[in-house]
């Protein structure tokens, strides 16, 4: 693997799922996501974590973090392609399975 930030570093993505969308907006040094649930069930939510990421392809990157609450939640996401695998258990105790899609948004809203 090359030593170069991930394509996502620095960058904010939207994923979009049947019932939930959030954004994620990945730190420039690649270690610490900002995330929002904008719309679903867990609507509000928000907050910062440390990430972890890997690269499966090109394009491809498996990242996962813990939020504060407790919630756990993992990705495969495709930047190339725009689509995205989500699996997260909230602090409710459900586990969610999702796939959708993945569009960069710009820096600020």
């Amino acid at each position: 693997m090359s030593d170069a930030p991930p394509m996502f570093a620095g960058r904010r993505f939207r994923g979009s799922y049947d019932g939930l969308a959030a954004d994620n907006r990945y730190s420039a040094d690649d270690h610490r996501v900002h995330y929002a649930i904008v719309s679903g069930i867990y609507a509000g939510a928000h907050g910062e974590a440390s990430c972890e990421w890997r690269q499966v392809a090109e394009g491809i990157y498996a990242i996962s973090w813990q939020e504060a609450d407790g919630a756990t939640v993992v990705h495969v996401d495709d930047f190339l392609h725009g689509h995205s695998l989500a699996w997260f258990t909230a602090t409710d105790g459900r586990f969610h399975r999702m796939q959708g899609t993945l569009q960069a948004l710009p820096p600020h809203d």
